[in-house]
């Protein structure tokens, strides 16, 4: 049996879904502290996290440190929170670190400590078991935007996300784990994030990819384009491939009736045109990477596995690919030309 201690999360990554996790985290008064890096970071240490929210803006004093600053021990527990490609060096980084125990001996972070993964997509946890003993999966449903170094804007409030958390895989759970868990659930879901326990979070992050296969077209399209139907042939698409692959996922449906104590996105005053989702946001930074071939083109990994191919998903991680590498931004493309550029991949 695992013993009783409070928890303190480790948030690695303090964009839009750590910097929320942390900032509510923070002003519940749960432990936890951000890593960050840059001007985020300094930001963070010298004026504390601001949330815009539907119902104000919150400035909340939040712990930040880096990765050299971070000295862990067992009552610690790790939250991935950057984006896919981001995860393997941040894996790297951490897995090695020491962990000093209440016998006075020194273990690692990926022999003890709990690790989650809460990403978009579904590589994630399959690349932290190659260096964390105990993974934990997240479907993370969280409307959140980081733009600017220090701020999140939040669209739901104060209700912010639905976390769906298992072990990974889900054939290994233990009495530990649900232990484990059954304590996340209380302090997260006090706080305003709903976290519910499935036996299985594969199915739920399926889920959640068939959904962000939209991402792309959004970030590519220019502001008011028309991309539903679009939109519809490239999540057929996608859902012909899981079928086809025997993968199974939670239906529209039902993640639309699970999420109805939230979230529910709202207005957030002075904020209405800000990218919405990840890959929009990472286009208006600039950043030079997206994570549009571990969201669409898992679907083409996929189609490939069983011999056969996915064009409207390859297709679009090509148009990401090259948005990110010439740094023009979100909205580059009219909806004629997206469908065009589909259309003459098929």
């Amino acid at each position: 049996m695992l013993a009783q201690r409070q928890h303190r999360y480790v948030v690695i990554g303090a964009g839009a879904i750590g910097g929320c996790i942390g900032g509510v985290l923070a002003r519940g008064d749960v432990p936890v502290v951000l890593v960050a890096r840059g001007r985020n970071a300094e930001v963070l240490a010298g004026e504390g996290l601001t949330m815009h929210t539907p119902d104000g803006t919150y400035r909340v004093s939040v712990s930040v440190a880096t990765a050299d600053d971070v000295r862990l021990t067992e009552a610690d527990v790790l939250v991935f929170a950057t984006k896919t490609q981001q995860l393997d060096a941040a894996l790297r980084e951490w897995v090695d670190m020491p962990v000093a125990t209440a016998s006075a001996d020194v273990s690692t972070a990926g022999e003890c400590l709990p690790a989650l993964t809460a990403l978009n997509g579904v590589a994630a946890e399959e690349l932290a078991l190659r260096y964390f003993a105990r993974v934990y999966g997240v479907c993370v449903w969280c409307p959140a935007v980081h733009v600017e170094p220090g701020e999140v804007i939040v669209r739901s409030w104060p209700v912010v996300g639905q976390f769906h958390v298992a072990r990974w895989p889900a054939s290994i759970a233990t009495t530990d784990d649900a232990e484990f868990l059954a304590e996340l659930q209380a302090s997260w879901t006090a706080v305003g994030i709903n976290v519910r326990l499935p036996d299985d979070v594969a199915p739920w992050k399926y889920n959640k990819l068939l959904l962000n296969l939209n991402n792309v077209i959004r970030a590519l399209s220019e502001p008011g384009a028309d991309s539903k139907s679009l939109r519809d042939v490239v999540i057929r698409e996608g859902e012909d491939v899981l079928r086809r692959s025997g993968i199974e996922f939670v239906s529209f449906e039902a993640s639309t009736d699970a999420r109805a104590d939230g979230p529910t996105p709202r207005s957030v005053p002075g904020f209405d045109d800000a990218p919405g989702d990840s890959t929009s946001q990472s286009l208006s930074r600039r950043t030079g990477n997206v994570e549009t071939d571990y969201l669409n083109g898992e679907i083409v990994r996929l189609a490939h596995r069983i011999g056969a191919s996915a064009p409207v998903n390859a297709a679009l991680t090509r148009a990401a690919r090259a948005a990110a590498r010439d740094a023009s931004g979100p909205g580059g493309y009219t909806a004629q030309r997206l469908a065009d550029l589909v259309e003459a991949s098929a």
